[in-house]
């Protein structure tokens, strides 16, 4: 099985590539949607997260508000390492877990999709990282349309993040979507074709 890491900026196109990705036949995994799941009421790292920033930040029917939780971390470095210490080793478990099932069932491609794939050192599980990259404004006009929040609000997200050209000293392949959706399906079939011509040499 090859195992793609797809990672990319805020608005850069990650989501995208990779329905695309799945449309060619890879099997995606969502790192957020796994960080949803980690999050649940009682679960081992809802516990720690709770013990670390206290029930205030829990909404009544016990699950964790990211928007009472967000702005405590985010207006400290220190509890954002904390939080992160706990979340992630707990993110990369369960992706683990899940690639081992697909490997026992034949998958041939698995995708993990991960914006932090790179800051919470989770690349060990894949075999290529692929980013996908377009410039700031671009990034910051596409997720001011999606998002509602405002232009300098994303500007802080995208800023926050790490930087494009940090991303590719991590990277195999970079996907530059600062064009149509037909250009970059185009892209990721050329890629998508290379990758399997590559696997059975």
């Amino acid at each position: 099985m090859i195992v793609i890491g797809l990672t990319g900026g805020i608005g850069s196109g990650k989501s995208t590539v990779s329905q695309f990705l799945q449309k060619l036949g890879a099997t995606v995994i969502d790192a957020d949607k796994v960080g949803h799941e980690a999050y649940m009421p009682h679960t081992g790292v809802w516990q720690q997260v709770v013990d670390a920033f206290g029930r205030g930040i829990l909404q009544e029917n016990e699950e964790i508000d990211r928007r009472k939780l967000g702005p405590i971390v985010f207006a400290d470095p220190a509890a954002l390492q904390r939080l992160n210490s706990i979340v992630h080793p707990a993110i990369y478990r369960m992706i683990a877990e899940r690639l081992e099932e697909m490997r026992r069932k034949g998958v041939k491609v698995a995708v993990v999709e991960a914006a932090i794939l790179i800051e919470a050192n989770w690349t060990s599980l894949v075999d290529q990282v692929w980013m996908t990259a377009v410039p700031e404004d671009t990034a910051v006009e596409r997720t001011v349309k999606r998002s509602g929040l405002s232009d300098e609000q994303v500007r802080a997200r995208v800023r926050s993040q790490l930087s494009n050209a940090e991303r590719a000293r991590h990277a195999d392949v970079i996907i530059d979507t600062n064009c149509d959706l037909a250009e970059v399906e185009r892209k990721v079939a050329a890629l998508w074709g290379q990758l399997l011509a590559e696997s059975k040499a």
